[in-house]
């Protein structure tokens, strides 16, 4: 890690993080492309069900970097004891969270479909959709913390394994239980629920293998400096999922009340599947830049700066280029790509088209916020990271959502992420071009390194 080429490094391990990145998203993918030959409404009721999806990200997120982030630094100052105690404590907590909101979210289940966003006629899929998700909630948070865990130790590989096999098992369960066992839209649910179930448990027997490090009970020690350390690492992952959770619920409610009169569902419906859409082409960038967190990390713990920022000018300049790519293949395609989930809906294709396309126009400028979030995250600049980390889905799409749509109506709505990737872009620029200078300086000496942790 702190020796070998930087690019070869972070391509050895951007590659399973990709995998792993891009199986999670094919989840939601492949439920949507199931589901949506049921009917619309089918599919805006898994729509709903993605904005809790994100919150179980945004608790899986927060632990697993928060975690993951202490233990590859503790690793490169050779301090394996803490890195234990580190491991053991971000898995076990997000495993009881998990347990809690699922006691709290069962028995609420409609009133929690249509906090979300669901229109009247949806909330019976919300609900169908959301059962089994609830029931998996424990094992899903904490199998999003194992999984980071494992990759930021330089472990990818193995939670690559653990993913994709999940996957697997989902795509194969999709079909049987939706359409062979005719459980509908509560196919899906269980489809993923058990699969998830089994990355878990691949994902935990994968901590036990020599070079991991090993997750148990007694290491289990919840402590402030613990859930401090948690925190100063996890909190930009825990934001930025958390704005993505609300940004969801809002797209939901903007979605349904300014679609054409009739089309409630077909909107909600259409944005859930262009949300899904490019999560999946943004997982692919955000698995490779990953690849260079625990570079990062062991370089940083190593006081070995100059690596620090090759590695994050090499995942920036490799990550924005592949986005350049898969978005003009989105913009071309955009009526296709749609169709592929519910073709015989006219106005779902439609405005999902339109909104897809405008995004593309705007996807290439967000690398360069995730990539300058994810380094202040890793050199532990938690403030910095943190606010990057708010910006798409909070300090500028939330203002969006509210705005644009009273002014052009369903097209405002379609308007609404590209005004804000563009503006998360200019924001992150300053940010940018403030750590380069530093790191170029090399004014990272012990004392200013704790000046910085104070910030």
């Amino acid at each position: 890690m702190t020796e070998g080429s930087v690019p070869r490094l972070v391509l050895s391990l951007a590659v399973p993080s990709m995998v792993s990145m891009v199986v999670t998203a094919l989840y939601n993918v492949v439920d949507a492309a199931f589901v949506g030959r049921l009917s619309t409404e089918a599919t805006a009721g898994i729509g709903i069900g993605f904005a809790y999806m994100a919150f179980i990200q945004a608790v899986g997120f927060f632990f697993g970097h928060g975690s993951g982030n202490y233990i590859s630094r503790a690793l490169g100052a050779q301090r394996y004891g803490q890195a234990g105690v580190m491991a053991s404590t971000g898995f076990f907590t997000p495993l009881l969270l998990g347990m809690m909101a699922a006691l709290v979210g069962l028995p609420l289940l409609p009133e929690l479909v249509r906090l979300l966003g669901a229109p009247p006629d949806v909330v019976p899929y919300g609900c169908k959709y959301l059962r089994y998700i609830l029931m998996a909630s424990p094992f899903m948070m904490s199998a999003l913390t194992l999984n980071n865990q494992l990759r930021l130790q330089g472990n990818a590989r193995f939670g690559m394994v653990g993913i994709v096999s999940g996957a697997l098992l989902n795509i194969v369960l999709d079909p049987l239980l939706i359409f062979v066992f005719r459980m509908g839209v509560s196919g899906a649910s269980l489809a993923t629920a058990i699969s998830q179930f089994a990355a878990w448990g691949l994902l935990l027997w994968g901590t036990m293998r020599d070079g991991s490090v090993h997750i148990s009970l007694s290491q289990f020690r919840p402590s402030l400096h613990v859930y401090k350390e948690i925190t100063a690492g996890g909190l930009p992952s825990l934001c930025r999922q958390a704005f993505n959770c609300l940004s969801a619920v809002m797209l939901n409610y903007a979605a349904a009340r300014y679609a054409p009169e009739g089309h409630e569902a077909s909107a909600v419906a259409a944005f859930a599947v262009v949300s899904r859409t490019t999560m999946f082409a943004f997982s692919l960038i955000l698995g490779f830049l990953q690849g260079f967190q625990p570079v990062c990390g062991f370089n940083y713990g190593a006081h070995k700066y100059g690596r620090v920022l090759q590695s994050y000018l090499f995942a920036y300049s490799v990550s924005t280029a592949m986005l350049i790519v898969l978005s003009a293949l989105g913009y071309i395609f955009a009526p296709q790509i749609i169709a592929l989930f519910r073709r015989e809906d006219p106005m779902l294709i439609a405005i999902g088209s339109r909104a897809l396309r405008w995004q593309c126009l705007a996807f290439p400028l967000v690398t360069l916020s995730t990539a300058t979030n994810m380094l202040f995250q890793n050199i532990r600049m938690p403030l910095r990271s943190t606010l990057l980390s708010i910006s798409r889905q909070g300090l500028f799409f939330i203002p969006a959502v509210l705005v644009l749509p009273r002014l052009l109506g369903i097209h405002g709505v379609e308007l609404t992420q590209p005004v804000a990737d563009l503006c998360t872009f200019l924001l992150s620029i300053p940010f940018a071009v403030w750590i380069v200078r530093r790191l170029r300086a090399s004014q990272f000496s012990p004392d200013a390194e704790r000046h910085h942790r104070q910030q």
